[in-house]
């Protein structure tokens, strides 16, 4: 029996280092994992560099790359594919941002990064897009809010580069810098205008809304600025189903990953009750998964929060909601003709809070794949798999094979 379906599930960010509070376990090693250890029992085990080794892969680089879309080559920045994950069409040639609601003091200090994780911020996004005006520039623009925190900007019009800083500090207590341009390009110049114009209105805005009086109020932190940072100039992508002959569907709940996968033409199911946090509902992203397997060869899913707690170096939490990631995925045992892919993206380690280039677990379970001797799935016992080391973009070419649609090389 050869499998007909793929199901590409990419736990973002699970795979880790030893952790203290673990008793020097990794988080994937100290969670009770049954179901994720019987999908190893039951396959083909490996690690897996997303990009290469010694390289810290990032969450756009990596997924372009297990998808088979070479980074070195398709890779333009994180913001147009963030900004088409909010819902905002990118057309070749528009500036896309990624950006995050933040609060400054009065002094213009920023006190939170992420104004407490704030959700729901669709109404300060609209009040933005329909007062900030850019037309003394000659410019449009679009800006969305993502998941959480997140948002994203793309401006269109003529002579813009990309080629521009971040007023993203990365650090609270400080002032955010102007965005300036990196090149003597004019037309990065007049992006940076743009940028640090966009930010100066959209503050005025932020500051007098009522969201944002509210949560004052209630001793919250506002959303009263914006950090933007990622810039990119939108470029054409290889359609999937021309690459591959598959038709296929993205589950995700951040919309980077949204992004990616429909820019390379993947269809976006929205799936109610996902957050991209620890607090969302991967029972429901399961049961959408399944039933889009019924009408699709392909489906792309991403379950985020572990790469959160990583990067938040809470390693129980993190080995928590990896329990929480195991429980759902028993309906997919079930899959007599899909071929099960597990892997995550990129390691997330609790000690350092960020990605790392440590290489990932990956399984492959279904119908003709050569089953090893691996019983668990964590990052130590992955290693010792008859996938033994490979890197991102060999997952693609190897699952084509297996489902007997990869082209003969040679005669």
């Amino acid at each position: 029996m050869i499998a007909q379906k793929v199901l590409f599930l990419v736990l973002d960010g699970i795979s880790d280092r030893p952790c203290e509070a673990l008793d020097g376990k990794t988080p994937l090693a100290a969670a009770r994992t049954p179901v994720l250890d019987r999908i190893a029992a039951e396959g083909i085990c490996g690690i897996m560099d997303t990009i290469s080794p010694g390289i810290r892969p990032g969450s756009d680089t990596s997924h372009l790359s297990l998808l088979g879309y070479p980074p070195q080559d398709h890779y333009t920045g994180r913001g147009p594919l963030e900004a088409e994950g909010t819902g905002i069409h990118m057309t070749a040639g528009m500036i896309g941002f990624r950006c995050n609601f933040a609060t400054v003091d009065e002094n213009g200090l920023v006190t939170d990064r992420r104004a407490g994780r704030i959700s729901g911020t669709k109404p300060l996004a609209e009040a933005i897009q329909d007062s900030v005006d850019l037309s003394a520039l000659g410019l449009e623009f679009r800006f969305n809010s993502g998941a959480g925190h997140r948002a994203a900007l793309a401006l269109i019009g003529d002579e813009l580069g990309d080629k521009v800083s971040s007023n993203d500090p990365k650090k609270e207590g400080v002032r955010p810098p102007e965005i300036r341009a990196c090149t003597d390009d004019p037309a990065d110049a007049k992006t940076a205008r743009a940028c640090n114009e966009f930010i100066r209105q959209s503050a005025k805005i932020l500051y007098h809304h009522p969201i944002n009086i509210q949560r004052m109020k209630e001793g919250l932190p506002p959303a009263n600025y914006l950090l933007i940072r990622g810039a990119g100039k939108m470029g054409r992508f290889p359609q999937f189903s021309e690459r591959y002959g598959l038709s296929g569907s993205v589950i995700a709940a951040a919309t980077l990953i949204v992004g990616i996968g429909k820019v390379v033409g993947l269809e976006h199911i929205p799936v109610p009750g996902t957050t991209g946090s620890v607090n969302s509902d991967v029972g429901a992203k399961v049961r959408a998964a399944i039933g889009e397997l019924g009408r699709k060869d392909f489906v792309l899913m991403n379950i985020k929060g572990a790469d959160e707690a990583g990067h938040d170096g809470n390693a129980a939490q993190k080995r928590d909601f990896i329990e929480v990631i195991d429980a759902a995925l028993e309906p997919l045992l079930g899959l007599d003709d899909t071929l099960i892919v597990v892997c995550a993206d990129h390691s997330t380690p609790c000690s350092v809070r960020d990605h790392s280039a440590d290489p990932v677990p990956v399984v492959i379970r279904g119908p003709g794949v050569r089953v090893d001797r691996v019983r668990q799935f964590d990052e130590v016992s992955s290693a010792e798999g008859g996938l033994h080391r490979i890197r991102g973009c060999d997952l693609m070419p190897i699952v084509m094979d297996l489902i007997n649609k990869s082209h003969k090389y040679g005669a």
